[in-house]
């Protein structure tokens, strides 16, 4: 579904004076005039409405200012008004963002629930939102995916979900809750983002999954006319306007070290049998601080085979987990693939950084390196051994991949989450291959 429809009551307005529509207004009985200000259906646009058919997630992929907000607080209010009794998930980045959007936000479900006995009532301590009726809508944040295993629901509204910072594993423990009723629903609303979650929904288009998208323009009528000229100005035909005003997919970062098309080029089947690698690296990099338990931790394998090749065999990153779960996971990591080093950036507490690993295993091979340059400055020499075919990607790793994908030559990062772990951890791992100084082999020097 794409498109710009209008509204009844745009349809309505159009070509009557102020004081037309003002007088038809004052007309109504005043129990119409209360009904009609609350009837989402006559102020939707056709776009706001759910799609009819047998989907089970409905995606609206759209602009800002789309009204992606409105039609997700009108629809939860829909499902309990006419559901006694119904468990609702919402699920934003963060609970802040599901409280301070969803919920108490200008376009949240506090505001557009009419006045009266049948307005619900939000419970901040107990992240909830109840209905007269029994219906409830219970808050998560994608940034905690375990908060989500385990509650039953029958339907879900999921914000923004093209910036979870852990995105598949957000959704598939919501999912899995999805069990409630004969006809559990789901729908994503998000600002157009090439990550790995949105493109997989994107490829279920028509076989269960139904995509409305949409531009900020379809919402002008209710945006202020200087706000669009000014974004208009502002960004004309860049790649923001693109993704954030018109409401497309754009795959490329205008000035991305990975282009799409580099990382599929480097892709293979399989790296070389075991008996031609040279050397196992694993690259880590640490929660900021080491204590971090809402960071993800990048952990990323990599070996030197014997035709001079850097093959990618592994992302082992965790999200959510405290020092003594990540180091865990690099040891069980370094372990699987028989690593003779563990490189790990230590610029936010070396010491701690390097108790931790040794705590989880005492025999890790650590070296810690630190980072004397921004991120994209130390990736720019390793995008190069891609763009020359001296580093192969031995598996597919969607996240990884995205975050490479929006790295930016001279600076800067567009890609999921709030910093790319994963595309650190590679390229400390194949720097420590590729670009580290090599011991000399002993030799007979002639005189």
């Amino acid at each position: 579904m794409s498109g710009r429809g209008r509204s009844e009551a745009e349809l309505f307005i159009a070509g009557r004076g102020k004081e037309e529509v003002a007088a038809a207004y004052r007309a109504l009985p005043a129990e119409q005039r209360f009904k009609l200000l609350w009837r989402w259906s006559w102020w939707a646009r056709p776009e706001q409405l759910a799609p009819a058919g047998d989907w089970h997630t409905w995606l609206v992929l759209a602009g800002r200012g789309f009204g992606k907000t409105r039609a997700g607080a009108e629809w939860v209010r829909g499902l309990a008004e006419t559901t006694p009794g119904i468990r609702i998930a919402l699920v934003a980045a963060t609970l802040p963002e599901a409280r301070n959007v969803m919920v108490e936000g200008e376009s949240g479900i506090l505001a557009v629930a009419p006045p009266g006995d049948g307005r619900p009532k939000y419970e901040a301590s107990l992240r909830r939102v109840t209905w007269k009726n029994g219906a409830q809508a219970q808050l998560y944040s994608a940034n905690e995916p375990e908060m989500l295993r385990g509650p039953q629901h029958h339907a879900a509204w999921a914000d923004e979900v093209g910036k979870w910072p852990d995105g598949e594993a957000a959704w598939a423990n919501l999912a899995l809750g999805l069990r409630l009723g004969e006809r559990p629903r789901t729908m994503a609303t998000t600002t157009p983002r090439a990550v790995a979650l949105v493109r997989r929904l994107l490829k279920g288009e028509g076989g269960g999954v139904a995509v409305t998208r949409g531009a900020t323009e379809h919402n002008r009528l209710h945006l202020p006319a200087a706000y669009l000229a000014e974004m208009r100005s502002l960004y004309a035909h860049s790649r923001i306007a693109r993704a954030e005003l018109d409401g497309e997919m754009v795959e490329e970062v205008a000035g991305a070290l990975w282009s799409r098309d580099l990382l599929e080029r480097a892709r293979i089947d399989a790296a070389p049998p075991r008996d031609r690698w040279r050397r196992v690296v694993v690259g880590v990099d640490p929660p900021a601080g080491a204590g971090e338990a809402s960071d993800a931790c990048g952990i990323v394998a990599a070996v030197l085979a014997n035709d001079e090749r850097a093959y990618v065999v592994a992302d082992a990153s965790v999200q959510g987990v405290g020092p003594e779960g990540w180091a865990q996971a690099v040891a069980g990591a370094a372990a699987a693939w028989n690593a003779d080093r563990v490189v790990a950036e230590a610029n936010d507490g070396g010491a701690m950084v390097e108790s931790v690993l040794r705590a989880a295993n005492s025999a890790l091979p650590v070296k810690l390196v630190h980072a004397a340059h921004g991120k994209s400055a130390r990736a720019e020499p390793v995008s190069l051994l891609y763009e020359t075919g001296r580093v192969r990607h031995a598996g597919v790793w969607l996240g990884l991949e995205d975050e490479l994908a929006g790295l930016v030559r001279g600076g800067g990062y567009e890609g999921p989450g709030r910093s790319p772990d994963r595309a650190d951890a590679l390229v400390w791992a194949v720097s420590e291959l590729m670009l580290q100084p090599r011991a000399r082999s002993p030799g007979v020097r002639m005189l």
